[in-house]
């Protein structure tokens, strides 16, 4: 399945969404810690955050030869706007099932790019033969990432009580998960 897409976003602005490759890895891990940053959504601060750069090319090139996970970036003018990684289990038992994050520049929000990432997510799974169920964990009060999932059929599974503490206060977790067959 050809993995890079170039799709009109509300604005007028072209989102083209890709394959992460190493030669990513130092953007990607600036987008992170920037996103950290901008959003208490995210189970870790900037940081926290310290992978470096030749974890990263691990992990993207793992993602590149495993069958059943995929990292794609979403890049508008050149920019990442989104990252979304997929993992599916690593044993055979529970290989075709997975969890994964998805998150959005906030100077990107409300434009469709999370819609069109997760598209591209669930035209990847269908098309793999092995992905039949996808999972995620999302803040209880990220109103909008819920409402994106349900869009997709995700559907709420649970609840992880008292899962974010930030400053001081306490945040629930839903998990959510769609069945793609």
């Amino acid at each position: 399945m050809e993995m890079t897409r170039a799709m009109t976003l509300k604005d007028g602005r072209t989102l083209t969404i890709r394959q992460a490759v190493a030669e990513d890895a130092a953007a990607i891990l600036r987008y992170i810690k920037r996103v950290a940053g901008e959003s208490e959504n995210i189970p870790f601060t900037a940081d926290e955050f310290t992978t470096t750069v030749e974890q990263e090319v691990e992990i993207i090139e793992d993602h590149a030869l495993t069958d059943n996970k995929i990292f794609l970036i979403g890049l508008i003018d050149g920019e990442i706007a989104s990252v979304l990684n997929f993992v599916g289990g690593q044993r055979q038992r529970v290989r075709h099932a997975g969890e994964f994050g998805l998150t959005v520049r906030e100077s990107f929000w409300g434009l469709g790019v999370g819609t069109q990432m997760m598209t591209l997510l669930i035209d990847w799974a269908k098309s793999t033969g092995i992905i039949r169920r996808i999972n995620l964990i999302v803040r209880a009060d990220n109103r909008n990432a819920i409402q994106l999932y349900q869009k997709f059929g995700f559907a709420e599974e649970g609840v992880k009580r008292r899962n974010f503490l930030i400053d001081g206060v306490f945040y629930d977790s839903l998990y959510m998960g769609i069945d793609l067959d």
